[in-house]
């Protein structure tokens, strides 16, 4: 696994951060925008943290060889335009429409941002179990070389973060979940209109509820089939899905109950939809991780590429005070 890091020339913050991308992502996503301007790890440092940027197994400066993990996947810049950088052109979800922060205007082809966006997007490994099986070891190396860390993790990275949290608690010192994978349990998929999304499939894309791999479950889970899923009757705050969640009594979840942990979500994001199901797994398995949705704080019209939008200073500035209230 590719690592970079970065430190300021005095580190006055007690614990560094480790940053983890999501699908089709590099850590480049971290280094800098699109458009030019500076990135999250600049602002991390200047504020008094060492950085350390990852990029997963398998992918990018990690090196890609289907030889040795299987076939590949791309993301369709129309897979990005209506879903991470232009929903409000599509609509496809009722957050869609309050996008704003894309730089240069609407995050479609054409937009010179974007373009330059979709060119630094990479080919992943198309089995998410595998990469789950071969990221997590190596973040836990990696924590194991450079001691206890905040872990921050991007969508699809939030599924190493809860693992990684849930066999190590001791190096996690805190998790900052930024729009974490999901929803809890199954896929879904989003057509716009008044039923504007539909559970993909029977078969349960995330077995242990916010992970593919299994979780120190008490009692223990001795196969996805003991953990019984139940639908919420209502979600959790309107426009957002009914939540996945375990049937009473819910079985615990220890070690991610020693982790301070926060889920960060933007307004106008596809995630505004299905973060708060996380939190309520979580919350129901004894976790209770902290909520951080940006529009509650002031920070209005961000997508799930929040790092790279127009106020990404702002964003990282909120998590940033998060994780100094935690760790001081």
């Amino acid at each position: 696994m590719f690592v970079q890091f970065h430190s300021p020339t005095q580190v006055t913050q007690p614990f560094p951060v480790v940053m983890v991308h999501g699908t089709a992502q590099t850590g480049v996503n971290f280094l800098a925008t699109p458009d030019g301007r500076t990135g999250w790890v600049d602002h991390f440092v200047e504020r008094g943290f060492a950085v350390y940027v990852v990029d997963q197994v398998g992918r990018g400066r990690s090196g890609d060889n289907p030889e040795v993990y299987g076939p590949y996947a791309r993301l369709s810049p129309g897979d990005l335009e209506s879903i991470f950088t232009g929903q409000e052109r599509f609509e496809l979800f009722p957050q869609a429409k309050l996008h704003t922060q894309w730089p240069g205007g609407p995050g479609v082809k054409g937009n010179a941002t974007f373009d330059q966006f979709y060119l630094s997007q990479v080919p992943y490994i198309a089995n998410a179990l595998k990469s789950e099986e071969l990221v997590n070891p190596a973040l836990i190396a990696l924590l194991e070389k450079i001691g206890p860390s905040v872990v921050l993790t991007h969508s699809q990275a939030g599924v190493f973060g809860w693992a990684v949290s849930d066999q190590r608690p001791d190096l996690v010192k805190a998790h900052v979940a930024v729009e974490p994978n999901g929803p809890t349990f199954y896929d879904i998929r989003f057509k716009g209109g008044a039923e504007w999304y539909e559970r993909v499939g029977d078969a349960r894309a995330r077995p242990y509820g916010i992970t593919r791999v299994p979780l120190k479950f008490e009692p223990p889970v001795n196969s996805p089939t003991d953990l019984t899923v139940m639908q919420a009757d209502q979600p959790v705050r309107p426009y957002q899905i009914r939540c996945w969640l375990q049937a009473e009594p819910a079985r615990q979840l220890p070690n991610l109950a020693k982790v301070p942990a926060v889920i960060v979500t933007g307004e106008a994001s596809f995630r505004a939809t299905m973060d708060d199901c996380t939190g309520a797994f979580l919350a129901q398995a004894g976790a209770k991780p902290d909520r951080l949705a940006l529009a509650e704080h002031g920070i209005h019209g961000n997508g799930h590429m929040m790092m790279l939008e127009a106020n990404n200073g702002p964003v990282a500035n909120a998590i940033i005070d998060w994780i100094v209230a935690k760790t001081h």
